[in-house]
């Protein structure tokens, strides 16, 4: 149940076209479904403003194509698939509605929203990192942002980023992907009067440890205004960011 569907609800509870018990059982009813293998949360968007997203990995495409269905039949009209690769999504290429964007392994069911004012900027310090931009990139314009890339803007070639000074002052919320030593973060931290969201990537020859190197020079970021998420979690920092520019366009 979506914030537009509760508001019916109560509506027609006030105006007595709904009674009270009507009301309350669709409210009892709307929380999850059991489906065996998926609980689907029908009452994530009432509470978050985002409907629950799929993770694909580890799952078959038939139960992702169950999860789907199941939040579809109450309402909503955006599904959102993370992590989901070509043989999967090969097979969901029949569902209605869905695209499939293999760079960033996200499967969207439903159209591209209306995109709010603000701007959440991607900056990747090389172009190996595009897998994990994309994931962030396309995970912010599903969710409604104004997204603008800067790719391979890495701090081997410092003058690439200074040449956007402008996006990276003008943004509500800045993701800074890089894996290496992990810098960009820092220099974009120093730069912007925004929060800076960093995700360490696992690119880099053997010390970079699969990305714990760039992990752990993130986190001691002598920045101020800088967060780290996880490892190649480009959805989870894009996530993130979507929840600020939210607020600072609302302001």
């Amino acid at each position: 149940m979506n914030n537009n569907d509760l508001s019916g609800l109560l509506k027609g509870v006030a105006d007595g076209t709904v009674s009270i018990d009507d009301a309350l059982l669709k409210i009892k009813q709307a929380p999850f479904d059991d489906l065996g293998y998926a609980k689907p949360d029908h009452h994530r968007h009432a509470r978050q403003g985002i409907a629950e997203v799929i993770y694909g990995a580890g799952k078959t495409a038939e139960q992702i194509a169950g999860i789907a269905g199941s939040l579809l039949s109450h309402g909503e009209k955006r599904i959102l698939i993370t992590r989901l690769d070509n043989s999967k999504a090969d097979k969901l290429k029949e569902t209605a509605g869905f695209n499939y964007y293999p760079t960033a392994r996200i499967g969207l069911i439903g159209s591209m929203p209306e995109k709010r004012t603000g701007k959440i900027v991607i900056a990747t310090g090389g172009t190996s990192d595009m897998p994990v931009a994309e994931e962030a990139a396309i995970t912010a314009e599903a969710l409604g942002n104004n997204v603008v890339r800067l790719y391979d803007v890495g701090v081997a070639g410092i003058h690439r980023l200074l040449a956007h000074t402008d996006d990276i002052m003008t943004a509500n919320a800045i993701v800074a992907i890089a894996g290496m030593e992990g810098a960009l973060a820092s220099v974009i931290g120093g730069l912007a009067d925004c929060p800076v969201i960093a995700v360490p990537t696992s690119v880099g020859y053997g010390a970079s440890f699969g990305g714990i190197a760039a992990l752990l020079s993130m986190l001691n970021s002598c920045a101020s205004g800088v967060s780290v998420v996880n490892i190649d979690n480009g959805f989870g920092a894009a996530y993130q960011a979507s929840m600020i520019n939210r607020r600072t366009s609302s302001e």
